[in-house]
């Protein structure tokens, strides 16, 4: 089926953007995304034309919002101060990228996971994970396997992460499963709650920090008011900014600028390692 997408839309960008770690492009430039049992391959005719594997039902009521598709990027793009030049340019070399609303479970074990790791490291560690814990799906393209339930992870002993490469994530890790299979923290309610009651929940869990919280916000709950600071956004706002954090100004689009700087840093490493 072909869709149309006008507003910003770039599946490269989006894959590298540093929230998702599941995605695959094929040779022929398709791009596979997959969130709980449901896969769909994508890959672009032009500038605003797509090839997608599902059905319009299906697009409409999983995928659409699953890309934010509902928001134009375009417009929150128009908000950078023209004084900005550092966001300008980022917000120009990451044209295309979107904040996805991902798996809350999935972000939470897979921010557990980044803490100090690169992204191939992470990308590894949530495959086996999905390999030895989760089921297998067969598509017309490949087999993959889903990332692993709360409750099928709860299978999973320390010592059986520890061997996954997890070191001292591994009891975070169970720990996780744990509250979430048990109900102590009720993933779906959360929701129907504000910023800060989802942000402050989420740090119950062993090993979610102010930073992992605001990326399962982020990432996961589609709180774009929330912008999570890594190592590299530290860099930024001490470099650039010079140490006053340009995102609050944002509002509802906080979220939304910090990717497009993150990106921007991560393709720029050298000038920020100066």
């Amino acid at each position: 089926m072909i869709i149309r997408i006008e507003d910003d839309f770039n599946l490269r960008k989006i894959a590298d953007s540093g929230q998702c770690f599941r995605v695959r492009e094929f040779d022929n430039g398709m791009f596979r995304f997959i969130t709980k049992d449901r896969v769909v391959y994508i890959r672009p005719l032009d500038e605003e034309n797509y090839e997608i594997s599902c059905s319009q039902e299906e697009w409409d009521s999983l995928w659409h919002p699953y890309f934010h598709l509902d928001r134009s990027y375009s417009q929150v793009r128009s908000r950078i101060g023209v004084r900005d030049k550092y966001l300008q340019a980022a917000s120009k070399e990451g044209l295309g990228i979107r904040i996805l609303k991902q798996d809350p479970w999935e972000m939470i074990i897979t921010f557990i996971i980044s803490q100090q790791k690169t992204i191939p490291s992470i990308k590894a560690c949530v495959e086996a994970l999905s390999s030895h814990y989760g089921n297998k799906i067969v598509t017309a393209y490949e087999e993959v396997y889903t990332f692993p339930t709360a409750h099928e992870l709860t299978a999973a002993t320390e010592e059986d992460l520890r061997n996954h490469k997890l070191g001292y994530r591994a009891p975070y890790l169970v720990d996780a499963a744990a509250k979430v299979s048990e109900g102590i923290i009720d993933l779906q309610d959360l929701y129907l709650r504000s910023d800060k009651k989802v942000f402050e929940t989420l740090k119950q869990i062993s090993g979610v920090g102010d930073k992992v919280s605001n990326c399962i916000c982020l990432f996961a709950y589609g709180r774009t008011r929330l912008a999570p600071v890594d190592t590299w956004i530290k860099k930024v706002i001490e470099q650039e900014y010079k140490g006053k954090n340009p995102f609050p100004k944002y509002k509802d689009a906080a979220g939304i600028m910090q990717q497009y700087i993150f990106y921007y840093a991560l393709t720029h490493k050298k000038e920020l390692k100066r």
